[in-house]
């Protein structure tokens, strides 16, 4: 008895099997052969690709916003810890020069 392995296939490759039958008109039952894999499995990536089909055609406006948002919220975390790093450091400065007597 061989033991199969299980293939897993990259999202491209999955489309690149539904678009043979979609655009090319290739019979279902020759893609699967050819690919070795059960029909069953390509109806159900193609039922996965119609039902987020939509997907390709919405602007991902909302992911760029946040990932905007968190880049400004991290540079203001930069600017509040330098201005406070200056700050200690200023401190530090006018006690060195009082304590010199240079001021």
């Amino acid at each position: 008895m061989s033991k199969r392995t299980r293939r897993s296939y990259t999202p491209e490759e999955k489309v690149a099997i539904l678009r043979l039958h979609l655009l090319e008109k290739k019979a279902v039952s020759d893609i699967c052969e050819e690919h070795r894999i059960n029909p069953n499995l390509f109806y159900r990536w193609q039922k996965e690709f119609f039902e987020n089909g939509a997907a390709a055609f919405t602007v991902d406006r909302e992911s760029k916003r946040d990932k905007r948002d968190r880049r400004i919220a991290e540079l203001e975390r930069k600017v509040v810890y330098r201005d406070e790093c200056v700050a200690e450091l200023m401190m530090e400065h006018v006690k060195l020069k009082k304590k010199l007597g240079l001021s």
